[in-house]
């Protein structure tokens, strides 16, 4: 309950990672659920995707990288660049592309 409140103030479940850490293992993965109603549509947001692979390579120790992709993601967004959820119109696959263009290792 409190992660999707949390989530709201961000501007919603699509942009929220989450992890869960263990003593010696991992699982990282977006909060938001399946989202069955819009399955199959190419307008899910994968930022939150895309952000747990960002916490991700951190916990790994690939911390440089973790930031870029961070920072690709925030460029991308502050660029007006953005899924139908956020006011923007562009596809999952298109805004995924958009960040991936972006991350500078």
């Amino acid at each position: 309950i409190l992660s999707d409140l949390a989530a709201q103030v961000a501007g919603g479940l699509g942009l929220a990672p989450s992890a869960n850490i263990g003593g010696e293992k991992a699982l990282f993965e977006p909060v938001h659920g399946a989202a069955w109603d819009i399955a199959g549509k190419g307008i899910a947001n994968p930022t939150a995707m895309i952000l747990s692979a960002a916490m991700m390579l951190d916990w790994l120790g690939y911390e440089d990288a973790a930031r870029a992709v961070e920072k690709a993601v925030e460029a991308t967004l502050a660029a007006g660049e953005a899924t139908p959820d956020l006011g923007g119109s562009l596809g999952t696959i298109e805004y995924a592309g958009r960040v991936a263009s972006r991350i500078r290792c």
